[in-house]
C-alpha cells in the first residue's frame, strides 16, 4: 500500500515537471514569435503638441500621421512590413519634448523621429536626438535649429524657412511702397526667430523698423503695444507668432480703428485663426504653403494633385479643415516611407537618404543636400489673404 502511494506521488511529480516544461516551452515560443513579429515592423517616433495651447499645430499632425499609417498598412505596409507609430504629446512643453525623445529612443528603439511641432520644443529635443544618432525631422520652422550645419547632421525640418517668409513679405511691401514697419512678435522660439530676421533683413529691403513690440504667449490684449505702433508712424504692421494672439491682434486693431495693413507670419496658416478673428481678419496678408489655398491654384501646378488628394482625405476623415501644420506631418511620413522602402530602418542610412532626398510635398518642392537640411526656398510660399472668411491666393 505504501509503495502504491509512493508511486502515485512520483507520477504526479513527473506530470508537474512535464506540465511546467510545456508551459515554459509555450512561453518561449510565444515570446519568440512576438519578437519575430515585431522585427517585421518599422518603428517611427512622433512627438507633437497634441494638447495645450499649441494644439492647433499638433492635433492635425497627429491626425495626419495616423491617417497615413493606416492607409500604408492597409495597402500591405512598406516592403511587407507594418509601419508602427509611437506618438507622444509634448503639450508644447520643452521638458516633455526631451523626455519624449528619450522614451522613444530607449523604450521603443525607433529608427527616426518626426516632430516636434514647435521651434522651442524642437531646440530642446535636438541635443538628445543628435547625441543618440537618430534622425529628427522637425515640423517647426526656426532656421536656428539647423545651425551650424556641421553640428546638426541628424536634424532636418519640413516647414519653410523664417527668412524666406520675411523675404516674401518684404518683397510685397517694396511693391506697395511701404517702408515704415511696426513689428510685433510673440516671445516664443518661433516669434523670437521671426523678430530677428525682420530686424536683420530690413536694411536689405530699405525697410525702417519704427516700432518693435513683443507679447507673451498667454497675453489676451495687445492694445498697449498697438497704440505704441500707431504713434510711431508705422505704415504697416507685421505680426509674428503661433499663439492665439494672431487672432486677437486683428480684433484689437479693429477696436482701435487702425486701418494700416496687417501682415502675419506663416504661423497664421490655420483657418481656425481667421475664424477666431472673425471680420477683423478680412484682408490681412501672410505667406503660406499652397495647401491652404489649393482650390485656387491651377491644376497644372506640380503640387496640385498631391495637395488636393491630402485635403480631400483629411477633411473627409476628420470633418475638419486641412492645415499647413498637418501638411508638415504629411510630408514627413512620405519622406520616411521613402527612406524605409529604399534603405530599411538603419538610422544612419535613413539620415543619408534624407540628406539627398528630392520630392514634391505639401510644403513645396524639397531639394535636401548636405548643406541644406530644409530643402526649400521662398518659392515654396504663396502670399495669401483672407476673403469672406477663407484663405485665397492674393492677386498680384
Amino acid at each position: 500500500m505504501m509503495i502504491n502511494l509512493r508511486r502515485q506521488k512520483e507520477v504526479r511529480a513527473v506530470k508537474r515537471v512535464l506540465w511546467c516544461g510545456f508551459v515554459l516551452m509555450f512561453v518561449f515560443f510565444f515570446s519568440t514569435a512576438t519578437l519575430y513579429a515585431d522585427s517585421k515592423a518599422y518603428h517611427v517616433g512622433c512627438i507633437f503638441a497634441i494638447t495645450g495651447k499649441a494644439s492647433w499645430l499638433g492635433e492635425p499632425q497627429k491626425n495626419t500621421v495616423e491617417m497615413l499609417a493606416q492607409k500604408i498598412n492597409e495597402s500591405g505596409g512598406i516592403d511587407g512590413k507594418k509601419l508602427v507609430l509611437h506618438i507622444e504629446d509634448t503639450q508644447g512643453d520643452n521638458t516633455r519634448a526631451v523626455n519624449a525623445v528619450k522614451k522613444l529612443i530607449k523604450k521603443f528603439n525607433v529608427c527616426a523621429i518626426l516632430g516636434p511641432s514647435r521651434s522651442g520644443t524642437s531646440m530642446a529635443a535636438i541635443p538628445v536626438a543628435q547625441a543618440a544618432n537618430i534622425p529628427l525631422i522637425s515640423c517647426a520652422s526656426a532656421e536656428i535649429m539647423l545651425q551650424p550645419i556641421e553640428e546638426r547632421g541628424w536634424i532636418f525640418k519640413l516647414a519653410q524657412n523664417d527668412s524666406d517668409a520675411v523675404r516674401k513679405i518684404y518683397d510685397h511691401l517694396v511693391k506697395r511702397g511701404l517702408k515704415k514697419v511696426g513689428v510685433i512678435t510673440g516671445t516664443t522660439g518661433f516669434g523670437a526667430a521671426g523678430r530677428d530676421f525682420l530686424i536683420k533683413m530690413a536694411p536689405e529691403y530699405g525697410m525702417e523698423i519704427v516700432a518693435d513690440e513683443t507679447y507673451a504667449p498667454g497675453d489676451t490684449d495687445m492694445t498697449a503695444q498697438l497704440v505704441k505702433i500707431r504713434n510711431s508712424g508705422a505704415q504697416v504692421i507685421v505680426n509674428w507668432s503661433i499663439v492665439p494672439a494672431q487672432s486677437i491682434i486683428p480684433q484689437n486693431m479693429k477696436q482701435l480703428k487702425m486701418e494700416i495693413p496687417l501682415y502675419q507670419s506663416h504661423g497664421f496658416a490655420n483657418i481656425k485663426y481667421a475664424q477666431a478673428a472673425g471680420e477683423a481678419a478680412e484682408g490681412l496678408i501672410f505667406p503660406a504653403a499652397r495647401i491652404m489655398a489649393v482650390d485656387t491654384l491651377p491644376k497644372r501646378h506640380p503640387q496640385y494633385a498631391l495637395m488636393a488628394e491630402y485635403k480631400s482625405e483629411y477633411e473627409s476623415t476628420y470633418k475638419d479643415n486641412v492645415s499647413t501644420f498637418g501638411g508638415h506631418a504629411y510630408d514627413g511620413i512620405h519622406l520616411l516611407s521613402g527612406a524605409l522602402e529604399k534603405v530599411g530602418d538603419d538610422p544612419a542610412e535613413i539620415r543619408n537618404y534624407i540628406e539627398n532626398a528630392r520630392f514634391v510635398g505639401t510644403g513645396g518642392i524639397f531639394c535636401f543636400s548636405p548643406k541644406d537640411h530644409c530643402g526649400l526656398d521662398k518659392t515654396a510660399f504663396e502670399l495669401l489673404t483672407v476673403k469672406n472668411g477663407k484663405f485665397v491666393v492674393l492677386e498680384p
